[in-house]
């Protein structure tokens, strides 16, 4: 599995969206500043996103974009999913099934990426952009610990 840039910014600017949750609309310019994130290529994404009901947007000067759902409903599989396509490597976990049952030499190589394929579909989906959230703090928590001793 490799996550494109395209599926990194997208996940990026919806952690960012998670971590405004409540507070109302973020605007592209201000997502894009906060995330390093070119704005066209910012505006590509979040049409795609917006498509397919991850996030809501309203037009106009005070206009931006906001999560459709709560941040614990949103799960990064789904996300990189939409963006990236399928986690395996060769195909969807279907295909890579199929490889495992026709390939007459090694098999056991496209079950081993089977396993790669779900251990990593796994994780993904269940790892929501609250748990990320969560996990965030902790991470930046344990690190300013770490640097002040």
């Amino acid at each position: 599995m490799k996550v494109s840039h395209r599926g990194l910014y997208a996940l990026r600017a919806m952690v960012f969206l998670a971590q405004k949750h409540g507070e109302g609309l973020a605007s592209v310019q201000e997502i894009a500043a906060a995330e390093g994130i070119p704005v066209k290529f910012l505006e590509s994404i979040l049409a795609t996103l917006r498509n397919a009901r991850f996030v809501t947007s309203t037009r106009g000067r005070l206009g931006g974009y906001r999560l459709y759902h709560a941040p614990s409903e949103i799960l990064v599989g789904d996300i990189v999913r939409l963006v990236d396509g399928p986690l395996a490597p060769f195909s969807d976990a279907r295909g890579l099934s199929a490889r495992v049952a026709s390939e007459t030499r090694h098999p056991a190589l496209f079950d081993l990426l089977l396993d790669v394929r779900n251990a990593a579909a796994s994780i993904l989906d269940h790892t929501s952009l609250a748990d990320l959230l969560e996990r965030d703090q902790k991470i930046l928590e344990s690190r300013s610990t770490r640097e002040k001793s």
